[in-house]
């Protein structure tokens, strides 16, 4: 797949001008998490908002404009071309973050310590 040149320049300036969201959920969960998370990463021809390696894991935010029937079809394009990777996409609105904190942070843990146990050399 050929990729965007400005992709890279892109994913630098959304990590510098993240949502209020973004924000919360990288800075008081994601950042210290023991399991790496990169933020505004690309993979392929898109850039997820956050990226955990190990676990395989996309976190996506949803702001209001991915619930019209164009975006919410280009986000199942791209939620099946990140799966059809062995990745898995973990979808959030901006008021879950804003309002479920907390369960959003479980989630996202739960997610991370279900696919690392998966994929853990000691599991037989």
């Amino acid at each position: 797949m050929e990729r965007s040149p400005n992709l890279k320049a892109n994913a630098q300036a959304l990590r510098k001008n993240m949502t209020k969201e973004e924000n919360l959920l990288w800075y008081q969960f994601l950042r210290r998490y023991p399991c790496q998370f990169r933020r505004q990463y690309v993979i392929g021809n898109y850039i997820v908002d956050f990226y955990c390696h190990r676990a395989k894991l996309v976190v996506e935010l949803d702001g209001s404009q991915h619930y019209t029937p164009e975006e919410m079809e280009k986000d199942a394009r791209r939620t099946r071309y990140l799966e059809s990777l062995g990745l898995q996409v973990l979808r959030f609105s901006n008021l879950d973050v804003l309002r479920r904190f907390r369960g959003v942070c479980e989630a996202i843990n739960l997610t991370v310590q279900e696919r690392t146990a998966a994929h853990s050399p000691d599991r037989g």
